[in-house]
């Protein structure tokens, strides 16, 4: 089950911004799969752009934990130190950041019958130059969105 997508829009400094959401029902209770995604380290289990991601700091994932991601995207390989911003019972927030993007991934579960409906939204909001390319890339952008909605239970799945 997919909502339809947002689409890109202005940010309020005038930076483009394109975001994606799906909704994914999971069969894993809601604290297994949140416990899941929380490790950063695993999207590259279930993000198809993603390529390597390393935890940079140590200890129990936290508010504040830290990953470097790198991924894929039109071809092009580029870094983002993400962070753990929200970690709350039914959602996670994370933020990654480079010189050219500002990535937002955030993460909101509730029960559906014996699984866990995930609400999956993205967002990008470039800048600099790179602002100028935004509204050529809401599609590839979806397409990942797409991925993400068919590898994540997949992923799931194969780890039960």
């Amino acid at each position: 089950m997919q909502t339809p997508p947002e689409g890109r829009r202005r940010g309020e400094e005038g930076r483009a911004v394109i975001s994606v959401e799906r909704v994914i029902v999971v069969g894993l209770p809601l604290p297994e799969l949140v416990a899941y995604l929380e490790d950063f380290t695993r999207t590259e289990e279930w993000d198809p752009g993603t390529v390597s991601c390393v935890r940079l700091d140590d200890g129990p994932v936290r508010t504040g934990a830290r990953w470097r991601n790198t991924s894929v995207f039109r071809g092009r390989t580029t870094d983002l130190e993400y962070r753990l911003d929200v970690r709350e019972h039914e959602r996670l927030v994370f933020v990654g950041e480079n010189r050219t993007v500002t990535a937002v991934d955030d993460l909101r579960f509730g029960i559906e019958g014996t699984g866990t409906r995930l609400t999956y939204r993205a967002s990008l909001t470039f800048k600099g130059l790179a602002k100028l390319a935004a509204p050529f890339l809401q599609s590839e952008f979806e397409r990942l969105a797409d991925g993400v909605s068919t590898r994540l239970p997949a992923a799931v799945a194969s780890r039960t």
